[in-house]
């Protein structure tokens, strides 16, 4: 693990709220004076034993019901940066849903500002850089998501992406068409989940609908050989999370993970933790689950590579992380390439 957490590296796909672990849920819960459902930090970990997205997404949102203030988000996402810097993270794309905070009455605002000050602080004193991305929660409408872009296009100059997220069945990337539409024309890039629960048509929809400069999981694009070669062609990025995708069995065991099949087949796929409190692991953890499956330690290098290489950072910063995994002697990560 510890040759694992010295390869820099960029992680593209991680929710704020999800990194939020038991221990800071109860801290925050009884600052805010909030009764929880569960008698304890056990009982709560207990509950994440999960048959399915939507199982996981009724706990996920009674977590983050403690969160109140800003100083709830800067200690959510300040103790995230501090898991990431020390498993090898330079940088990191980070979403946040700002309607599931709208819908208990807490502002935009709130939730913008106290991420922001931790990112601030990670850039100063962890050397992490940051990007924030506006998650819109598909499962809600197109009005709903058309005003949050109305609060996004205020804080304009904290934002840099807005993406898809939430329940993928029955609420495809076309739902939304009219809000990318906007946002792109007010100079937001673009991102979606597709493809994680949803068909491969989903992957399509996002590409040729929302425009979206990657696709955010996209496992299930190998049941689609063209939409594969399409992807190779166009180098479209996927952000993919293997230990998700096993804890909500999109596939039944890291074994079988595609995520090798993919990267054999030419497809710039990067690893990820989307919701590492939940689903067992941060993105050092999930470098080392897939690194069983066959990886070289060039292919994980280059792995490593492809996260930055997909990011939105600006060319020389993103130079120079990549000169910082050329500088990683091969031989640290030998071990952890074994299977």
């Amino acid at each position: 693990m510890t040759e694992i957490h010295a390869l820099p590296k960029a992680e593209l796909h991680v929710h704020i709220e999800g990194t939020f672990e038991p221990e800071l849920i109860f801290e925050i819960a009884a600052r805010n004076r909030v009764a929880l459902p569960y008698a304890n930090v056990e009982a709560l970990r207990a509950a994440y034993d999960f048959s399915d997205l939507q199982s996981f997404l009724g706990v996920y949102y009674a977590g983050m019901d403690v969160l109140r203030v800003e100083r709830d988000f800067y200690d959510l996402t300040i103790a995230y940066l501090r898991r990431a810097v020390a498993q090898g993270v330079r940088h990191a794309e980070i979403f946040f849903d700002p309607q599931a905070h709208l819908s208990r009455g807490i502002a935009f605002d709130v939730v913008v500002n106290g991420i922001r000050q931790a990112l601030r602080e990670g850039e100063r004193d962890l050397r992490v850089t940051s990007h924030l991305i506006l998650c819109f929660l598909r499962d809600l409408s197109e009005e709903s998501a058309m005003e949050t872009l109305d609060l996004a296009l205020r804080n304009r100059e904290k934002i840099v992406a807005v993406g898809l997220d939430s329940a993928e069945l029955g609420n495809p990337p076309s739902k939304f068409v009219r809000v990318f539409d906007r946002a792109r024309a007010e100079g937001f890039l673009t991102v979606a989940h597709a493809g994680e629960e949803g068909p491969p048509e989903y992957v399509a929809e996002a590409l040729d609908l929302l425009k979206v400069a990657r696709v955010d999981h996209g496992v299930r694009c190998m049941e689609d050989p063209a939409l594969v070669q399409r992807l190779v062609r166009e180098r479209v990025p996927l952000t993919v999370c293997p230990l998700s995708n096993v804890r909500l069995r999109v596939v039944r065991s890291l074994e079988e993970h595609p995520l090798k099949r993919m990267f054999d087949a030419g497809l710039l796929v990067t690893v990820n933790s989307d919701d590492p409190a939940y689903f067992g692991g941060y993105v050092g953890e999930n470098y080392a689950g897939v690194a069983a499956l066959g990886f070289t330690t060039e292919e994980l290098a280059t792995l490593a590579r492809h996260s930055f290489e997909a990011s939105f950072l600006e060319e020389p910063l993103r130079r120079r992380y990549l000169e910082e995994i050329a500088g990683v002697d091969g031989s640290e990560l030998q071990d952890a390439a074994l299977p």
